[in-house]
């Protein structure tokens, strides 16, 4: 499949606007463009040196390594801002063998040359954050298919919108954005409120924010079961053990006499593509992790030449 990826509105054409396999770039058009300024902030002085830049050539990437492919719309994107023309071969979330074309590009050398990096290392990153959180996601619901692999928001400041476009690309979801919109209670709050009951804290909270699911952190089964009592809907288990997990899971089950529907049970700490079955195995209704971001990027092709050489 063949995307054009003009920029002359928002960034993709109206005729692509919704066509399956296709998105729209994660980032705005303002966020693309500094990151070309950042990276060629006086122009492009080997380029202009040379005198090459007004001779027109092609550019195409393709996968190198097995990977899932994030930010492919971003890398056209900044390729268009440059002055190319682009063809997108494959979409963000796309499941690539070596040897995949994943773009082609069309302009003079100077356009080509400026776009180059920037796009290829987007990708080149971004698609190892993706391709780690479909591992993930993929030994997961191996074991459990409703289970729900859930990234956290300790990614690079500064990325997060390159983060949460990888994350959703490898089949996850963000667990979440930053601290406005979830109610999430750790022990670091609790030291300042004292005597306080949970039973109390959940009844501020639910005034405070009472269409917010309400969750907890909580370090021992005993916390956990506390926390269930008070009226959590949320209990986020930190570095549980997979059998932790699972006899807090069979402690829930039982205090259904408590409550109609027992809450939710997180697995967070240390989660990664070789333990996630065993915590989806025992019974954890999401799991948390933020090991996707610390992936190895995965290479990109790039080869670049007067358009002569690719007729």
């Amino acid at each position: 499949m063949r995307h054009s990826t003009t920029l002359a509105r928002t960034i993709v054409p109206d005729q692509y606007r919704g066509s399956v396999g296709f998105s729209l770039p994660a980032a705005s058009r303002a966020e693309l463009e500094q990151l070309l300024t950042d990276d060629v902030p006086y122009g492009d002085l080997t380029t202009d040196a040379l005198g090459i830049g007004a001779v027109h050539g092609t550019m195409a990437f393709t996968a190198r390594d097995r990977m899932v492919l994030a930010l492919a719309e971003d890398a056209a994107a900044i390729i268009e801002l440059a002055g190319g023309k682009v063809d997108l071969h494959a979409s963000s979330g796309t499941a690539l063998e070596p040897g995949s074309p994943i773009l082609t590009a069309r302009g003079p050398a100077s356009t080509l040359l400026r776009g180059w990096k920037v796009a290829q290392t987007l990708i080149e990153v971004w698609s190892g954050v993706a391709t780690d959180a479909r591992a993930i996601v993929d030994a997961a619901t191996a074991v459990a298919p409703a289970i729900t692999v859930a990234c956290t928001r300790k990614n690079i400041p500064g990325t997060k919108r390159f983060a949460v476009a990888a994350v959703k690309a490898g089949g996850a979801v963000m667990h979440r954005l930053g601290l406005s919109e979830t109610v999430l209670v750790f022990p670091e709050h609790r030291v300042f409120l004292g005597d306080e009951l949970l039973v109390e804290s959940v009844e501020r909270l639910r005034r405070a924010a009472p269409e917010k699911k309400l969750v907890i952190e909580v370090n021992t089964i005993e916390a956990a079961i506390v926390a269930a009592a008070a009226g959590f809907d949320v209990i986020q288990a930190e570095k549980f053990t997979p059998a932790e997990i699972a006899a807090l899971v069979a402690r829930m089950t039982l205090m259904a006499s408590i409550r109609s529907a027992p809450p939710v049970i997180i697995a967070a700490g240390g989660i990664h593509a070789g333990n996630v079955g065993a915590y989806a195995e025992a019974g954890a209704g999401i799991v948390v992790t933020s090991s996707p971001y610390l992936a190895r990027p995965r290479d990109v092709q790039v080869r670049i030449g007067p358009s002569s050489m690719h007729n």
